[in-house]
């Protein structure tokens, strides 16, 4: 962790989280000292109403620091902390991002695929009809405009996804899968959607981006 981060954890007194238990247990892991007992948290995640933002931010009006931390990734990209910093924003209080990994970004270095036109499409569409047709995008995409394709998808769908990759996409396309990136088991592969066909792999429930392009 940069220095300016860890005092940040030890002075701010208000945190908005996805999950309260681990955000705890992160401080602790930042700083022993920080008395855990004397932090307010908010809980801001994937279910959270919008209109129930401003309340979170009532301390700022206060003259109170407020900060953000993500369950994994990095805040308010591809997290529901975005919907904090848009809120503060339009309030008139300063914002500060703090330097962390990204996994997006971690991601797209490790691919070795062009890193000066990607772009990351979030999770694709459950909707099979909706899901066919983004994929269509994505592909016209990579091959009209030399754009790298990142996205993820719900840990436990992982090899679902690959398999439909492979059944359904151009075998020519590069599929690189980045899975638990700077965790204890980080594996980065790349290979032909034609040889994901017949690989043997095991991404359940472990955190993945992936990144398509062409060879």
């Amino acid at each position: 962790m940069p220095e300016q981060n860890l005092a940040v954890a030890r002075s701010v007194k208000y945190f908005i989280v996805e999950n309260v238990r681990s955000a705890r247990r992160f401080l602790k892991r930042c700083d022993p000292s920080i008395e855990i007992a004397s932090l307010s948290f908010s809980v801001l995640d994937e279910h959270s109403d919008a209109a129930d933002v401003p309340s979170m931010l009532e301390p700022m009006s206060q003259g109170h620091d407020i900060a953000v931390i993500s369950e994994a990734g990095c805040p308010a990209v591809a997290d529901p902390g975005a919907m904090a910093v848009e809120c503060a924003l339009a309030r008139g209080y300063d914002v500060m991002p703090l330097v962390g990994p990204s996994s997006i970004l971690l991601s797209l270095m490790a691919s070795g695929f062009n890193g000066q036109k990607f772009a990351f499409e979030g999770y694709l569409p459950h909707d099979s009809s909706a899901r066919s047709h983004r994929l269509r995008e994505m592909t016209s995409r990579i091959d009209r405009e030399n754009q790298t394709q990142i996205f993820i998808e719900t840990p436990y769908r992982n090899n679902r996804l690959i398999a439909e990759l492979a059944k359904t996409l151009p075998g020519r396309l590069e599929l690189c899968v980045c899975a638990d990136l700077t965790g204890s088991s980080q594996s980065i592969t790349r290979r032909p959607l034609s040889q994901w066909a017949s690989a043997t792999y095991d991404y359940s429930k472990i955190p993945a981006i992936f990144l398509l392009f062409h060879g």
